[in-house]
């Protein structure tokens, strides 16, 4: 028996990584970010026509992928019965950390390690990005139970997940990657 797809539809920065470690934990081939090479694959599917995890679709779990995370009505539709989960956070420690990650990348790109695009720091950009995503997908999911919506750095972690994901309870903590360190706060 094939296991239902989960898609982590949180933005960056929102506790993705923990969440794939967590998936890994329970047994999923779980594929994050993936990189340039990825978000191209899914972008080509998307225009072609084709189902956006053709190249891709050895793994049963996708998290931090934003050309699939932005098209969850698209993954719902073709791959039925799986499960999406919402990773977030509080909108400004959000902006926080992804201003951060933008200045590690300029200071990398400075030291010719870093040939992205994400070198902007857009803070009223990016509010706007986070409210609009997290209402499309409130509006979507409204009144169904596919959707988990997960606050990791509050605290969320295996006994919201695994009952979630129909999966037992694991005899270790819940990974918590990247977390800042509290005193910074």
């Amino acid at each position: 028996m094939t296991r239902a797809k989960v898609f982590g539809i949180g933005l960056n920065k929102t506790g993705t990584i923990s969440l794939h470690e967590a998936l890994e934990v329970l047994g999923y081939r779980s594929l994050h970010w993936g990189g340039p090479a990825v978000r191209k694959l899914v972008e080509g599917n998307a225009e072609a026509g084709r189902p956006l995890l053709a190249g891709i679709d050895d793994h049963d779990a996708y998290s931090d992928i934003l050309a699939l995370s932005e098209r969850f009505d698209v993954l719902d539709e073709q791959y039925p019965g799986s499960r999406f989960v919402l990773t977030t956070r509080p909108v400004e420690h959000w902006v926080e950390s992804r201003r951060k990650h933008v200045q590690r990348n300029r200071e990398r790109a400075a030291r010719g390690e870093y040939a992205g695009d994400f070198l902007e720091i857009e803070p009223d950009a990016w509010r706007a990005e986070f409210a609009a995503h997290h209402e499309r997908v409130a509006a979507y999911f409204e009144g169904r139970h596919d959707l988990l919506v997960l606050q990791i750095a509050a605290g969320d972690g295996w006994e919201r997940l695994c009952p979630f994901l129909g999966a037992p309870v694991p005899d270790q903590p819940f990974p918590h990657r990247h977390r800042a360190d509290p005193r910074r706060r």
